[in-house]
């Protein structure tokens, strides 16, 4: 394989990948490499290598004479993985809220403004593009790559799942509140505070897509 190409399907893998966690594809949905390929305006042979590779990570799951699909989570696995989360998020929250500067601060202000808006103007891909990048900022913040590595491949499992977040129309109403409680919990410098907020986001959302 030659360096170019190597590149290219890194930054396939990349895409797809981000794809997944912000919840691009639903739970059950068989990735067909030409329609991926074609969305992405590249050949079959990469998007084929990017596939099998999130396959191997369990992103993706291989069927049979059918290439690969999204994964569908039990309610056990779903609890497992709300429980697992709350952990691992609650910790680098705590961590991340001790080390924020004040351009962070205000980006994740901003963020948190962003998701506000996003959800009254019914348009949940930026909604859960904008709570992407406001936890990646709190998380990354706590200096840890394994632990946010961790958190990260927990987050490919929850992505397609998230979609079905805004099937119910009350949860519109309440789904930025853990966030408010976060930038106050900041402001007060309050990292237990941070903590449970954090805990309460995935705890909330949870509940809803329980019910799915």
């Amino acid at each position: 394989m030659t360096e170019a190409s190597s590149t290219q399907q890194d930054s396939i893998y990349a895409t797809l990948r981000q794809w997944i966690t912000v919840g691009r594809f639903l739970p059950g949905e068989r990735l067909k490499i030409r329609n991926v390929a074609a969305a992405m305006g590249v050949g079959h042979m990469p998007v084929r290598a990017a596939l099998q590779r999130l396959a191997a990570e369990g992103a993706l799951v291989n069927s049979p004479n059918a290439g690969v699909a999204v994964p569908q989570l039990s309610a056990p696995e779903f609890d497992d993985l709300l429980q697992m989360r709350m952990l691992l998020e609650g910790e680098a929250a705590e961590r991340g809220s001790m080390l924020l500067d004040t351009t962070q601060l205000a980006t994740m202000k901003s963020l948190c403004e962003r998701m506000d808006q996003a959800l009254a103007d019914k348009r949940p891909a930026d909604y859960l593009a904008a709570n992407e990048d406001f936890h990646v900022l709190l998380y990354r913040a706590a200096g840890s790559p394994i632990l946010f590595n961790l958190i990260d491949t927990l987050w490919l499992r929850a992505g397609p799942v998230s979609n079905h977040l805004f099937d119910t129309p009350q949860a519109s109403l309440v789904l930025n509140d853990a966030h408010r409680d976060v930038m106050r919990a900041l402001e007060r410098r309050d990292s237990t505070g941070v903590r449970r907020a954090v805990e309460k986001d995935i705890f909330v959302a949870g509940q809803f897509l329980r019910r799915r």
